[in-house]
């Protein structure tokens, strides 16, 4: 593998700024190995003020610049991007996409040389360096490209490697998980409020059970059913809210949103 220690980024959002900002927090590349391009400068502004990126003004000069090659840019945006860099491409550049529902297949197709191709699903608590990405490598991909990819995503948090069938599911789980989560958040923080409770103690008290439980759950490998039973006393407090969230069908919502966004990731990647 001849891929350099050179970055590239085709895309300047949220998810693109929380892996820059994981690869300098983790000592994995310097600013002045980090290349950017947004159509929207404030982006690339914003980078180059904040992390001391280098910004360049399109994605051929990424190509021209970088060994690995991050498509960091909506699902919808894909083609474009690789119809502008598919062809420049070289065999010892590595190409990392993080669009969601966008096969390895897609991408392979677009590009002229035999480019190793790895797809990853990550998501926003990458932003706080707490993340969750799967990663699935394609045909041309060598052991040492996913040991690179690896390296890179565990700056910003936890990495898996699946098979590439079940990247829409893993997108339907842990990259659109975070909302449901927030969602949750909210109605634990509403909950309270209504019962009185101040906002601000009720949010911190909601956020830091969210956390401590995830914690508790990772820390412990323990099968979720046997935590929560170790919280539920016999006709206690916890027993009776239970009751209510099982008489409202609350575990089959959250598999429904699962399913309903895996569908959707799938929608997203026939375009």
């Amino acid at each position: 593998m001849t891929t350099t220690g050179l970055f590239g980024f085709s895309g300047g959002g949220n998810m693109g700024e929380a892996l820059i900002k994981g690869l300098l927090q983790s000592g994995r590349a310097k600013p002045a190995n980090i290349y950017v391009f947004d159509p929207a400068t404030y982006r690339t502004e914003h980078l180059q003020k904040t992390y001391g990126v280098t910004p360049v003004g399109n994605n051929q000069a990424l190509v021209n610049r970088a060994g690995v090659i991050v498509l960091a840019v909506k699902p919808q945006n894909v083609d474009e991007v690789l119809k502008e860099i598919g062809a420049g491409l070289k065999e010892d550049q590595l190409v990392i996409s993080i669009a969601a529902g966008v096969t390895l297949a897609r991408i392979q197709g677009a590009i002229a040389a035999q480019v190793p191709v790895i797809r990853v699903m990550p998501n926003t608590p990458a932003l706080v360096l707490s993340g969750a990405a799967a990663l699935a490598k394609g045909k041309y991909t060598t052991a040492e490209h996913m040991t690179l990819a690896r390296n890179m995503f565990e700056s910003v948090g936890l990495v898996v490697e699946v098979e590439e069938k079940y990247m829409d599911v893993v997108t339907g789980l842990s990259g659109s998980g975070p909302a449901y989560i927030f969602v949750l958040l909210e109605a634990l923080t509403d909950g309270a409020v209504r019962l009185g409770l101040p906002r601000d103690q009720a949010k911190l008290l909601a956020a830091q059970t969210i956390l401590g439980a995830a914690k508790l759950a990772l820390e412990t490998g323990d099968h979720p059913g046997r935590l929560k039973d170790m919280v539920t006393s016999p006709g206690g407090t916890t027993a009776a809210g239970l009751y209510v969230l099982e008489r409202g069908g609350f575990r089959g919502l959250v598999m429904e949103a699962v399913a309903a966004a895996t569908l959707r990731c799938q929608e997203l990647g026939a375009k």
